[in-house]
């Protein structure tokens, strides 16, 4: 049976020891780290990243992340590479390679390759006197005391170092591009935050015969049929000209069922909200929501600049194309 307070002792000294590495990784952001950035900067093609084994997974990762921060780039495995997908390197590409030893064979192999290509070289490597190292257009070292891998063999530290270094690089070029989160939604637009930061009220709102409306002569009962057939909780006042006098909610029929009023008879104008909340196209859905939230309200209007009725949301349109 395993001893529980053992194996968590271990668990944090995996923690600890990689925690160091990542504290020692400080004071390698130098003018080699600078110089790789101005590199990556003057791209004018694509960021090829390769690497082996465990370097190749994070390399992998580090593509990734450099191309939803506005840094196209992708990873390209050295053993295939030597055999075709080195074709996909161009001479307006920057290769970055990952080595922990800077002797990856399958790499070397294909370095004259590169070269010859005349393309910036990056090296990744925790042995700065590697042929490796030497070789590259820069070399930022990431090299570590000890793995945490209590046989020093598993890459453990040494990955982690590669990906903390990986993931500076691609910040720091994401604030100098000056790049914002509507462009990081953009290449995100089947996630949470694509939807949050791209999707606009235009593109859930109702409009047309859609939209709950009555004009401000019909009666309270006209406007509950109104709002039954629309199944949003509220109708819309108008004019004759279509403009926004106000709203008649269900809240509004609790308050008029207890001044016991006529609902055949009395006209809605006499008991609607004038003072409602709108908002205009072109808004963020997501602000139409923090709209509602602040206000405790359920639906909005959409109008344009002469108050006429454009559209209508629901919170439950919100949720459905997945805002909240």
């Amino acid at each position: 049976m395993l001893d529980r307070q053992k194996i968590c002792g271990l668990g944090l000294a995996v923690i600890e020891t990689e925690g160091r590495v990542i504290q020692d990784l400080a004071s390698r952001i130098d003018d080699n780290f600078a110089h790789a950035c101005e590199i990556l900067m003057a791209c004018e093609g694509r960021i090829v990243v390769i690497g082996m084994g465990k370097s190749g997974h994070i390399g992998g990762k580090i593509a990734a992340t450099l191309a939803s921060t506005g840094s196209p780039a992708f990873f390209v495995h050295p053993g295939e590479a030597s055999h075709g997908d080195l074709g996909m390197i161009t001479r307006k590409d920057v290769v970055i390679a990952l080595s922990n030893s800077g002797k990856t064979p399958e790499i070397l192999t294909i370095l004259p390759l590169i070269k010859r290509l005349n393309v910036p070289f990056i090296a990744l490597t925790g042995n700065p006197r590697s042929e490796l190292s030497r070789a590259a257009t820069v070399n930022i070292d990431i090299s570590v005391e000890q793995e945490a891998c209590p046989l020093g063999l598993a890459p453990t530290s040494s990955t982690t170092a590669a990906l903390v270094m990986g993931d500076a690089l691609a910040i720091a070029l994401l604030e100098a591009r000056g790049f914002t989160a509507e462009d990081f939604a953009l290449s995100h637009p089947g996630g949470s935050l694509g939807r949050r930061l791209l999707l606009k009220v235009d593109d859930v709102m109702r409009t047309g015969e859609r939209v709950p409306t009555v004009k401000n002569t019909a009666s309270i009962r006209d406007a509950l049929i109104e709002m039954t057939l629309k199944g949003l909780g509220m109708t819309s006042i108008t004019d004759d000209e279509h403009k926004l006098l106000g709203i008649y909610t269900d809240g509004d029929l609790r308050r008029t069922l207890d001044k016991d009023l006529d609902l055949h008879n009395t006209r809605i104008s006499e008991v609607m909200t004038a003072s409602c909340k709108t908002i205009q196209t072109g808004i963020l859905a997501a602000e139409a929501l923090q709209i509602m939230e602040s206000f405790k309200i359920t639906s909005l209007m959409i109008i344009d600049d002469n108050n006429t009725i454009i559209g209508a949301v629901h919170m439950h349109d919100l949720l459905s194309a997945g805002v909240m």
